[in-house]
């Protein structure tokens, strides 16, 4: 009878991990912290805890995910001051991966830092996140990101088919700016919270989600099987980008995929013909100054 029961209970157990979306990894840097004020975070490892949790273990779609199928991501929080006990400032950087079918490659689909990582936590704090209501500033920020991380993978696998994540991150970042916390606002940060809401909604963004999905299922996902077609397809997709960028002075959401692709996109184009990697360059040298030298390598 024992066994029948934890049988059962395995069951039951399998059921419900079967529907989770996320598999993130959570790291957690206090040292400056730490060197800064003497005191013991030793907690800290509890909100680590609470934080892989809420992502990993909450049903943020219907969607029925195997394990194997789980969005794999990881959240770098780095937490820099603390002007009172239990309220911290710092930052995050959120990184987004999916398989490349056809092999045993994953590709980085999205790198995004957000400076405003402003938190409060103290043991006792409940981590509890709510669809319709503001609670706090650590559960609204982790339920952003969590629908970004659906929103630029859905988009990936079908056209537009992050909408409804994008839509629910839209309406987390309404309810948050009643708690005026930094980061989900109009202003001079344009890589903040808001700006990537606001890009992801905009309309002359639309054609630039078109071409990442494009990239995903029609380029990497057949490279080894035709990687003329997909080094066209990716300069068709930076062909886009860099008519978008002639129209919009900053894209954080560009920013945020260029990050995550600028060595994949070299690597694709690495072997086509030199006519090709020098249009690549170009391209890439007008999206990502930053790097150009990195890009130079397409000319040798």
């Amino acid at each position: 009878m024992t066994r029948i029961f934890g049988i059962m209970c395995g069951c039951l157990l399998a059921l419900s991990v079967q529907g989770q979306e996320l598999n993130c990894q959570i790291n957690l840097n206090y040292d400056q912290l730490f060197a800064q004020q003497k005191t013991d975070f030793s907690y800290f490892n509890q909100l680590k805890n609470q934080i892989s949790e809420l992502m990993n273990t909450r049903r943020w779609t219907n969607d029925q995910f195997q394990p194997a199928e789980r969005i794999n991501c990881i959240l770098n929080i780095n937490l820099l001051k603390s002007t009172q006990q239990g309220v911290f400032s710092g930052t995050a950087q959120l990184i987004i991966t999916r398989p490349v079918y056809g092999t045993n490659l994953q590709t980085t689909t999205f790198s995004y830092v957000d400076r405003h990582f402003n938190i409060a936590y103290l043991p006792t704090t409940p981590v509890f996140f709510r669809d319709n209501a503001y609670s706090d500033e650590l559960t609204s920020i982790l339920g952003f990101y969590a629908n970004i991380i659906l929103a630029v993978d859905y988009d990936t696998f079908s056209r537009q088919g992050g909408a409804p994540y994008i839509q629910k991150a839209f309406n987390i970042m309404n309810l948050a700016q009643a708690g005026a916390g930094a980061g989900w606002g109009v202003g001079s940060d344009k890589l903040n919270r808001y700006y990537l809401i606001e890009n992801l909604q905009g309309q002359q963004f639309q054609p630039f989600r078109e071409g990442v999905y494009t990239y995903h299922r029609v380029a990497l996902d057949n490279f080894t099987a035709n990687p003329i077609q997909a080094r066209k397809t990716l300069m068709d997709l930076l062909t886009t980008m860099r008519r978008i960028q002639t129209q919009v002075s900053f894209s954080v959401l560009m920013n945020a995929f260029i990050d995550a692709k600028s060595e994949e996109f070299i690597n694709v184009m690495y072997e086509g013909t030199l006519a090709d990697r020098k249009r690549a360059f170009d391209l890439l040298a007008q999206l990502d100054p930053g790097k150009t030298e990195a890009y130079r390598k397409l000319l040798w």
